[in-house]
């Protein structure tokens, strides 16, 4: 999977790429030809006492070292802008596929794997890239090179060479394969150290009051200290490697200098020899180092790249189509046909052949115990998820053959746990309709009856939101979410229990002033009290999935036991009448 994604997100960068592999190479030449010019000062400019020749092989040495420092920065500056470039595409893609994710999709891996993947893998593939960049492909060059420059200066000690190199490979072999699983266990220790933590900040109002701090304070503990445990195991054994490399190095520089020095002493090798052939075996062990350095990021960067390809391989279960319907004869009809729904890997489906209509410009409810599948119905709708049985139409047009900006275009969605994003009021009010006027977000905000305390907030309308609109009461979050939704204008509403926070008299005068301010549009309540809904058009009572009652107020008090039931356990009887 990283090989393929690398292929696919470094292709536009291809450009980059050469530029390094140039510089590196240049870079590279460079450091292979400074230790034979070394050899050749001692050789026959020190040994003869030539000041002259020390002079010329020392400013073409000088010259050399300045290319290479000229190569090594340009190698690193385009190596960092390619893997800058790649996590930024990442990034993207992930952002991207997520958010064509319905809703089963999204509770499949869970909102803090998800961060982790688009952050810290991410993160991970792209340090790879740019170690790849200025190590790796320096690595082959160096030892290769190296190899036969080495050979050059003298084969007698070419031994060392095939002793010294495998064992730093096998040794750090070895431990590179430890390391492997201890990275995939530790990315998934992130997820829950991330879970835990967003849990914890999410619910602080719930832990505070049932007084779980310290029970929760003790549940991150435990996940953080699964993940130090993990982090230690393989920072131990990442430490234990650059000992054995330097071992490696120190006892094969002993070794040329012992068995080098024999051979100069027989006068088999020149002492400018033995240095640059030292200088070699240094470079080749070093080379070694850096591919194995690159083999100890590789597996967490392939668990991470696994990851990734997950979320990037995940088609979403709604899927749009290519050439949806954009034009549209019927203005805010909604119709539900044999529907029924069931989440993966459920025994029974949560909803059971759910069909009826809702015409242009009427006001249907839809009551039901809880767990009857009131909001999984009205999810259907705006495509959040799709049937699994049955169809829905909007416009007297399949949801799943309409172009999705058409379908959304037409639905206002007020949810049952309303969304405020950061920013100001205006902000959040303009989300569904960006050229809206001061004048249309005052109106809206009247009609949801939060007129009064955004006047009294410090800015009005350019009042600070913060993330969720923690900074306002429910109830306030509630009435913003309905006006945002009335900005938009659409032809059909869905009010998902957006009451429910609300005194019975603002929901009363919200709902009078509804009526009156889109008397044409189709609006769609999903309630639980019963007085919200009395005045409905048509109320369609839910059990267990499936419908059991359909039609007015005072129809279903005398047709559905259902309904009367609920009536009864809320209204007493000269309230119900």
């Amino acid at each position: 999977m990283l090989l393929r994604i690398l292929r696919r997100y470094l292709k536009p960068h291809a450009k980059l790429l050469v530029a390094v592999a140039l510089f590196q190479a240049a870079q590279s030449i460079a450091s292979l030809y400074l230790p034979t010019l070394v050899a050749d000062i001692i050789d026959n400019g020190i040994a003869k006492g030539d000041v002259g020749h020390i002079m010329m092989v020392g400013t073409i040495m000088l010259a050399i070292t300045l290319a290479q420092i000229g190569c090594a920065i340009a190698a690193v500056y385009y190596g960092a802008k390619a893997s800058m470039s790649l996590g930024r595409d990442l990034r993207g893609a992930i952002f991207h596929r997520v958010s064509e994710f319905s809703e089963r999709e999204v509770s499949q891996f869970g909102a803090p794997s998800l961060i982790t993947r688009t952050t810290n893998d991410v993160q991970q593939v792209q340090m790879v890239v740019l170690m790849t960049c200025t190590l790796f492909v320096a690595a082959p060059i160096l030892a290769i090179g190296g190899v036969i420059m080495a050979m050059q200066q003298d084969i007698g000690l070419s031994w060392l060479m095939a002793v010294s190199v495998p064992v730093l490979l096998i040794s750090i072999g070895l431990i590179i394969s430890r390391m492997v699983p201890l990275f995939r266990l530790m990315q998934k220790r992130i997820d829950t150290v991330n879970r835990v933590l967003r849990e914890q900040l999410t619910g602080i109002r719930v832990i505070r009051a049932f007084v779980r701090e310290n029970i929760e304070t003790t549940r991150f503990a435990t996940a953080n200290a699964e993940l130090t445990e993990t982090s230690l195991g393989a920072g131990r054994l990442f430490a234990m490697m650059f000992p054995i490399v330097m071992l490696v190095l120190n006892v094969s520089s002993v070794a040329v200098i012992w068995f080098g020095g024999l051979r100069v002493e027989s006068g088999e090798m020149q002492v400018g020899a033995l240095v640059a052939y030292l200088s070699y075996l240094l470079q080749i062990l070093m080379a070694v180092m850096m591919a194995t350095f690159m083999g100890v990021m590789l597996p967490r960067a392939a668990v991470s790249a696994d990851r990734i390809g997950e979320v990037l391989q995940t088609e979403t279960s709604v899927r749009m189509p290519d050439h949806g319907v954009t034009t549209l004869q019927e203005d805010g009809t909604v119709e539900f046909v044999d529907v029924t729904f069931s989440y993966p890997k459920a025994e029974q489906p949560v909803l059971r052949n759910v069909s009826f209509a809702v015409r242009s410009g009427q006001t249907t409810a839809i009551i039901g115990s809880t767990g009857a599948g009131k909001t999984t119905l009205m999810n259907l709708l705006p495509r959040l998820f799709d049937a699994t049985g049955g169809s829905v139409f909007v416009d007297g047009v399949g949801v799943r053959e309409l172009d999705p900006d058409t379908l959304w275009s037409r639905i206002g969605l007020v949810p049952q746990k309303p969304y405020l994003f950061a920013g100001t009021v205006a902000s959040n009010l303009r989300y569904g309709k960006p050229d809206a006027t001061e004048d249309e977000l005052w109106e809206a905000l009247r009609i949801a009856q939060a007129k009064g305390f955004v006047e009294e907030m410090e800015g009005g309308l350019d009042a600070e939101i913060a993330q969720g609109g923690t900074n306002v009461s429910g109830g306030q979050r509630q009435r913003l979410a309905i006006a945002r939704a009335l900005v938009k204008q659409p032809e059909i509403y869905i009010f998902d229990d957006s009451f429910s926070a609300l005194d019975s008299a603002t929901d009363a005068r919200l709902r009078l002033a509804l009526k009156k301010y889109r008397s044409t549009a189709t609006m769609i309540i999903v309630a639980q009290r019963v007085s919200t809904i009395m005045d409905a058009d048509q109320i369609i009572v839910l059990e267990g999935g499936a419908l059991v009652g359909s039609g007015t107020h005072a129809q279903l008090l005398e047709d559905s036991e259902t309904y009367a039931e609920i009536v009864a356990s809320q209204l007493t009887a000269e309230e119900a009448a």
